[in-house]
């Protein structure tokens, strides 16, 4: 899947990226499900953490991929 994900021109820097873009993302859904919704914090937290979720994957592949260009 890796191998795939490099030929597709998919790079450990976009992973990266995607994983620091998902930390912002996660803040600012909680902040804005805080502020817009009425469910209150409990609803802005699973919304933060739901979305935070995604960070460690990207930060992952990155790694992954990273491995795959240096074996090149």
């Amino acid at each position: 899947m890796i191998a795939k994900l490099s030929e597709m021109g998919v790079t450990s820097e976009m992973a990266y990226g995607a994983g620091f873009v998902s930390i912002g993302l996660a803040f600012a859904s909680w902040f804005a499900s805080k502020k817009a919704e009425e469910a209150g914090l409990d609803r802005a937290d699973r919304w933060g953490i739901f979305i935070g979720e995604w960070a460690p994957t990207f930060f992952a592949l990155g790694v992954a991929l990273r491995l795959e260009e240096n074996q090149k």
